[in-house]
């Protein structure tokens, strides 16, 4: 029970890593605020029970993360961790072909909403004492070909957002760190996957990472609780990836286990 009566904020909690890791930390003990722009938050909320409470909300509004911090301290008390998980995909078009306004709504929520998040966040865990922020960037975020121009850039974004807080918050006893998935499965990537698995191609689902496979939500969920526990009391201001290992190598041609390579 590593949360064990602890106030905890989940965005992005109507789905897939949101909607596992808001499972996962009810398990552990404990109070979660669901939050989500759809009605995922209170299916979300249903399932774990009395105690989670639901709440629509725009990560990228300022007054939405307010009210939703707002929430957390009059319903539990207080706030022990904030994980700003929400964001939004943006599609996959190249520099030339992104609309103006579609990387600007993509930093916005991908960006800005973590921005939030820690702002309105950190005061309140650090007078219980101090507790953990825990964002959500991505593989995309450290290097090109993982994601779109504007996804990337709002990701790569976040990790560096995650070690200029840490140090913002320094004697706070409030730590910043990121997780960086890999392909995962949830509904943002649903498109994906549902069209590799009708096209009989499902076994290329993560194929350029050596597990050979995409990840589950409850795999990052694990991660982001990790982060936010007190067994990770001395991380901060770092960027957890898990990915399978993608990211631990520059593109080559990959020997196949038990064979020569070419």
């Amino acid at each position: 029970m590593r949360f064990d009566n602890k106030s905890v904020i989940v965005t992005g909690a109507g789905s897939g890593i949101g909607r596992a890791a808001a499972i996962l930390f009810a398990a552990e003990g404990a109070r979660v605020v669901c939050a989500d722009l759809t009605d995922g938050a209170e299916a979300t909320a249903a399932a774990i029970g009395d105690a989670a409470v639901a709440i629509r909300m725009d990560a990228g509004l300022q007054e939405d993360v307010a009210r939703t911090v707002a929430l957390a301290c009059d319903r539990h008390g207080g706030l022990d961790v904030m994980f700003a998980n929400a964001g939004i995909s943006g599609g996959m078009a190249n520099i030339f072909d992104t609309d103006v306004a579609l990387i600007t709504e993509v930093l916005r929520v991908n960006l800005i909403g973590p921005f939030l998040a820690i702002k309105h966040a950190a005061p309140a865990i650090a007078e219980r004492g101090g507790g953990a922020i825990v964002l959500t960037a991505s593989v995309a975020g450290i290097r090109s070909g993982a994601g779109s121009p504007a996804y990337s850039a709002s990701k790569a974004g976040v990790i560096n957002l995650a070690q200029v807080a840490a140090q913002q918050l320094s004697g706070s006893n409030v730590r910043v760190n990121a997780i960086c998935p890999g392909l995962t499965e949830t509904g943002m990537t649903k498109p994906t996957f549902d069209y590799a698995r009708d096209a009989g191609k499902a076994d290329r689902l993560g194929r350029l990472n050596p597990l050979r496979r995409g990840a589950q939500p409850e795999e990052l969920a694990r991660a982001a609780l990790f982060l936010a526990s007190e067994e990770a009391s001395y991380v901060n201001g770092q960027a957890l990836t898990v990915d399978g290992g993608l990211s631990s190598s520059h593109p080559v041609t990959r020997q196949e286990y038990g064979k020569t390579a070419v």
